[in-house]
């Protein structure tokens, strides 16, 4: 490396390690700490003493269990989530998650430690810094841009809040990648044949399942699945709450004490080590000056009970599947990624369901940094033989009228991706019309998530329907949205980077997905009565414009009998639940307003004839 170019670091920022690496001539290096070449691994772990003096990795850990309420982990299950989503991880922390006081608009959950509010992205800016610190150590000179990876299905608040954190170290975050994506850029670093790939990624806290071609050095995302709340944290849950149980059966005791937490915790995640190698493991945790807890856990058992969490993950293999357009037997490779891999119960599901043993050649926890560390060189323009294409994992769009949802980007479209749609107004004089922004899969506004709401404003007074409102979704590469709305005529725009208050869970993805499912007759049903609706209702306000303009020409009973007319048909679509019905009465009602619309014309052509 040479001074004058500084290298772009790439950087896995994981729920329960992190690790950083650079690539050059020779290929990908992840980047030791300071005890020697082996020490590649920062455990994502933070202690905050009573000066506000942050210690991370391996020291902070090393003290979990005696300083528990200082003892920050699993901070990537927190970022860009409000603590309303937060209730049951909440309950199982040793240490205090709340809400920031004095956020009245924003739901952000936050770390108390000895009285003072730390935000997650504060927090994982911390663990980025020091990798930083690693890099610069390392390579002998100063970094200022990095790569980061993210699981494949953080929303857009939990990537700002990402990019957030990198700002905070001192970094200039050029892309976020998905992390499977990253994996499969390791994987086919030395292979040029044509080939599909399955990376099923499942980490401290979170599973990504993607699907992807490798062509000619192209990486083209073919779908993606999985959960931003399900990982090794879950399965080390099992035990824990078993614990939990049988401590309360057995001694009446609820357990409390952040001590025996952050113990039992520790003890849980080594029972689930060594159950990858042996059949059996005891474990003991004093819960009282007297009591002790102790319990054998076998291999078999420990199997039935993360059954359920593997049996997600299967699932989430399915839908790639059946999104990719592609049956098990077309998938060439299955690439284990993440810690979790490491259970034989997980690789053997695994290989069942693509029915082929999986490759496991490449270190699961290290291949998402070195997949970083490549596609950082793509950037600086050392490696011009590849490239990376992903893919958006819900669909996007706005509130039209009458609380539909109308889609701009479907889900699983490539990214960088664009799309525009025109809108018009619905009311005479209209000079601002309000965007509501959503996130989902089903028809009406209601059932999807809104990201955020702006206005254009200062749109000259014009009848309804004149004005063309051009609106723009434009997802970048990082898969950040921004929304830009654009009056033809008068050139007034407004525009808004999506940066929501907090983020989805996988958990909420996947039940929107299922009932978009469910319900997609219904939705399309009620998607085209409010658009009949709408149609009504746009109608019958050109019926009064032209009334209040024409209807002197018309005799008295003649627009009386209208208005009635009109009236009705008003109260009918309002209250009819029947499309076909509404528009047969519209359609009788337009009938109606022909000898107004001629003697309206008429009268027009002998105006316009002077």
């Amino acid at each position: 490396m040479t001074s004058d170019s500084p290298p772009i670091i790439g950087i896995d920022l994981g729920t329960t390690n992190s690790l950083v690496a650079y690539a050059d001539e020779s290929g990908p290096h992840l980047i030791p700490g300071y005890s020697g070449d082996t020490d590649v691994i920062l455990p994502s772990v933070l202690a905050i003493d009573s000066s506000g003096r942050a210690t991370i990795g391996t020291d902070a850990l090393a003290h979990a269990v005696e300083r528990p309420r200082e003892t920050i982990y699993s901070i990537k299950r927190l970022m860009g989530r409000s603590s309303a989503n937060l209730q049951k991880e909440m309950s199982r922390l040793p240490y205090e998650v709340s809400r920031r006081p004095g956020d009245t608009e924003r739901d952000v959950a936050a770390v108390v430690v000895h009285g003072r509010w730390y935000t997650p992205p504060e927090l994982s800016g911390l663990i980025l810094a020091e990798l930083k610190k690693r890099a610069e150590k390392h390579l002998g000179q100063p970094i200022s841009q990095a790569v980061i990876t993210v699981p494949a299905h953080f929303d857009d608040a939990q990537r700002q809040a990402t990019r957030d954190a990198g700002q905070i170290a001192g970094l200039d975050v050029l892309r976020i990648v998905n992390e499977p994506t990253a994996a499969a850029l390791a994987y086919g670093l030395d292979r040029s044949e044509q080939a599909t790939i399955a990376v099923y990624d499942f980490g401290g806290g979170t599973f990504d399942i993607s699907i992807l071609r490798l062509e000619d050095g192209v990486f083209e995302v073919l779908s993606t699945d999985g959960d931003t709340h399900l990982g090794g944290d879950d399965l080390d849950h099992t035990i824990i709450d078993l614990v939990y149980r049988e401590v309360e059966e057995r001694f009446g005791i609820k357990i409390q004490a952040p001590e025996i937490k952050q113990q039992l915790r520790t003890l849980a995640e080594d029972v689930k080590k060594k159950l990858s190698d042996q059949e059996k493991v005891q474990l003991e945790i004093a819960i009282g000056k007297e009591d002790v807890y102790r319990r054998e856990f076998t291999r078999s058992e420990f199997e039935d009970m993360i059954d359920p969490l593997v049996g997600r993950t299967i699932e989430s293999c399915s839908r790639a599947l059946k999104a990719a357009k592609l049956k098990p037997s077309e998938i060439d490779q299955v690439v284990m990624v993440g810690g979790s891999t490491r259970v034989p119960y997980v690789r053997r599901r695994v290989g069942d369901v693509f029915q082929a043993v999986p490759y496991t050649a490449l270190n699961p926890e290290q291949v998402v940094a070195m997949g970083a560390a490549i596609q950082a060189s793509i950037l600086s323009g050392a490696r011009r033989d590849m490239l990376l294409l992903d893919v958006t994992p819900l669909a996007l769009g706005i509130e039209t009228m009458g609380g539909a949802m109308g889609k701009l980007i479907m889900a699983n479209t490539r990214i960088p991706c664009r799309a525009t749609e025109t809108f018009t107004t619905f009311q005479d004089g209209q000079t601002a019309v309000k965007i509501n922004v959503l996130q989902g899969e089903r028809e009406l506004v209601e059932n999807c998530r809104s990201l955020g709401v702006f206005e254009l404003q200062d749109i000259p007074p014009m009848p309804a329907g004149i004005p063309k409102v051009d609106v723009t979704f434009l997802i970048d590469q990082n898969g950040i949205l921004s929304v830009t709305a654009v009056e033809q005529r008068s050139g007034r725009n407004a525009s808004v980077q999506i940066i929501p208050s907090h983020g989805l869970t996988r958990e909420e993805v996947r039940q929107i997905q299922q009932e978009a499912f469910e319900h997609a007759r219904e939705d399309m049903s009620k998607h085209h009565l409010i658009d009949v609706r709408t149609t009504v209702q746009f109608d019958l306000n050109k019926t009064e414009r032209m009334i209040q303009l024409h209807g002197a020409l018309l005799p008295e009973e003649e627009r009386d009998a209208l208005k009635r007319e009109a009236d009705a048909l008003r109260e009918f679509a309002q209250s009819c639940e029947d499309a076909a019905s509404i528009n047969k009465k519209r359609e009788a009602f337009t009938l109606s307003m022909l000898p107004l619309a001629e003697k309206a014309m008429t009268e027009t052509l002998k105006h316009s004839d002077r």
